[in-house]
């Protein structure tokens, strides 16, 4: 049987009622449409459902059966529809992010901050992997969008955003402060202790591609997984470090470290949001795709 959903509302709401008028004011429609309802309903289902009195109407056993049924049914309907409001209002949901362990710490956080004071019921799940492991948890439905340093790899399905512009440069501790006046030629780095994040993470591959425009092998002593590290390992004099300068809060001179100048520079570069294009983001991920282009930190 093929029978429109709203036939069953109505069944429902004069069973419950025990009376077509208040059932009719309930959905507000016509008494008339009531009983025309329920009529058309009986016919399709073959059987009588109510036995009218001069009180109203009362199920036959076969209503019985059926209303037990109904009201499981319209129940789920509505628990469906006030999780629904729940979630477009966003006193329900979730949101699953996919990120660096950099990133979340130099850029993110702020944005998850300011998003959990406006909606502190949305659940949040933080992913941190490699860009290209957090692009194949996207396309698997496991996150909604992706964060990275660009430039990166990102497939041609999916949509990019600019979020942040960032420059890329080398720092040392003191016992560098001879290089601190002067510009050095980007090959000479090789002179000293290099300090890299490794092969595979996009900073590294950043700086191999722009070394590489110029013919430059830049050959560290030093190679780390940890954008933190790099920091730690410079500030105690290892080497020269490759970083980022706007994950620095506040002045080099803060953290006892000087910038080493280079020609050519580094140039500049971005921080992204990708996410699939031909699939909707959730009512929590376009919330918090709108924090991320209106707010700037």
């Amino acid at each position: 049987m093929n029978i429109n959903i709203e036939l069953y509302k109505t069944f429902y709401c004069v069973a419950k009622n025990g009376n077509i008028t208040k059932a009719a004011n309930e959905l507000m429609i016509t008494q008339p449409g009531v009983s025309k309802a329920i009529k058309s309903l009986e016919e399709q289902i073959g059987c009588s459902l109510f036995i009218r009195t001069k009180n109203g109407v009362i199920l036959t056993d076969e209503g019985k059966v059926f209303y037990d049924q109904i009201k499981l049914a319209m129940e789920h309907i509505d628990n469906a529809e006030k999780k629904i409001k729940e979630i477009i209002n966003l006193d329900y949901g979730f949101l699953s992010i996919g990120v660096s362990n950099t990133l979340v710490k130099k850029f993110l956080l702020p944005y998850i901050e300011e998003f959990h004071k406006l909606y502190p019921k949305i659940k949040l799940k933080i992913n941190t992997n490699t860009t290209p492991e957090l692009i194949k948890d996207v396309r698997n439905g496991l996150i909604d969008f992706v964060i990275f340093n660009a430039p990166a790899n990102i497939p041609s399905e999916f949509t990019q955003m600019t979020l942040k512009k960032v420059h890329d440069c080398f720092v040392a501790d003191s016992s560098f402060s001879e290089l601190k006046d002067k510009v050095i030629p980007l090959k000479d780095l090789n002179n000293y202790p290099l300090i890299l994040m490794s092969k595979g993470s996009n900073t590294r591959c950043y700086l191999d591609d722009i070394c590489a425009k110029y013919g430059i092998n830049l050959i560290p002593e030093i190679e780390l997984t940890s954008y933190s590290l790099v920091v730690e390992f410079t500030k105690i004099g290892m080497g020269i470090g490759g970083v980022t300068r706007e994950y620095f809060d506040g002045d080099l001179d803060d953290y006892d470290l000087i910038e080493i100048k280079t020609t050519p520079t580094l140039g500049e570069r971005s921080i992204n949001v990708a996410y699939l294009t031909d699939k909707r983001l959730s009512r929590s991920a376009e919330k918090f795709m709108e924090l991320l282009n209106k707010k700037e930190y």
